[in-house]
């Protein structure tokens, strides 16, 4: 088990969405859900702390490989978020993610928060701060309309020199 008290935010998203914490709290942790705001992307987890948590790619293959660290529905789920490129987390070290999810009148407010045990470049982070506002907007207006955006995006460039700079295999 990781210590959380040791990661630091380096990034905190905060949408709301006309939606309960239920439906919020299935869309993040159900395969059926994610793969239609995530690009395809299917999110499988073992609600309970010490559970696996995975994210496959369109075709199947593993991409995220993480462990639930807190699982507390529908309030907050936190789990570690290692994304399967060789020598990845061995260089960057784990990532945490938190989702918090709160009644906000008649909305529900989400938080994200993704942390880090150390310092990275901001080329590196530049990955998420791309990547997490798409997946989010679109799992609002999944929720919202019934309908996710057909946001398609590649990594940022400069993230992937960052990583092929430091020796890390990206596909």
């Amino acid at each position: 088990m990781i210590d959380i008290d040791n990661f630091t935010p380096a990034t905190v998203y905060t949408i709301y969405i006309a939606s309960t914490p239920d439906k919020v709290w299935q869309a993040l942790t159900s395969a059926e859900f994610s793969r239609q705001y995530f690009s395809g992307f299917a999110v499988n987890a073992e609600l309970k702390v010490g559970g696996a948590f995975i994210v496959r790619t369109p075709d199947g293959a593993l991409h995220i490989d993480g462990e639930v660290i807190v699982c507390d529905p529908p309030n907050k789920l936190t789990v570690t978020w290692n994304v399967n490129w060789p020598g990845l987390v061995e260089k960057l070290g784990p990532t945490l993610v938190t989702y918090e999810i709160e009644q906000a009148g008649g909305a529900v407010r989400l938080t994200m928060t993704e942390a880090h045990d150390r310092a990275l470049s901001e080329d590196i982070l530049e990955g998420g701060r791309q990547g997490w506002p798409a997946i989010l907007s679109s799992l609002k207006s999944l929720l919202e309309t019934g309908h996710p955006l057909a946001v398609k995006m590649a990594p940022p460039q400069r993230m992937l020199a960052a990583l092929k700079a430091m020796g890390i295999k990206t596909p």
